[in-house]
């Protein structure tokens, strides 16, 4: 059975941060995680890569943990790559992004992609 894909935008080594807790959430719960950060090697134990395009698989779902504006220049890249989903967490979008995602011809959902999974942030202190 293949396994699920996701993408982490704004994927960070601060365990505080959710960018962080969702690359660990998605871990436990089994999905292959592809972290994207420009700056960063590794997350978690896991390969970062400094650019959406460069995510070598299909992806079901991008997760963004970026702040607007940057989550803004970043629709061209996500629309470009595809995937199933593009989940905006919580502070990562505001009206021009969800805009800008429609008319790209994303699929967005615009909540806590960790709730998604059935798990809480509070569980990857």
């Amino acid at each position: 059975m293949k396994k699920e894909t996701i993408a982490v935008l704004g994927a960070s080594q601060d365990r505080g941060k959710y960018g962080n807790k969702c690359v660990r959430a998605y871990v436990h719960a089994g999905w292959d995680v592809y972290p994207v950060n420009p700056r960063g090697d590794a997350i978690e134990g896991l390969r970062v890569f400094a650019r959406l395009a460069d995510v070598p698989v299909e992806l079901d779902r991008i997760s963004v943990y970026l702040p607007p504006p940057v989550t803004l220049e970043m629709i061209p890249e996500m629309a470009a790559k595809g995937a199933g989903e593009v989940w905006l967490n919580p502070g990562s979008a505001d009206q021009r992004v969800v805009d800008a995602a429609r008319e790209a011809g994303l699929t967005t959902v615009s909540a806590c992609s960790i709730v998604a999974i059935g798990l809480r942030p509070s569980q990857f202190p």
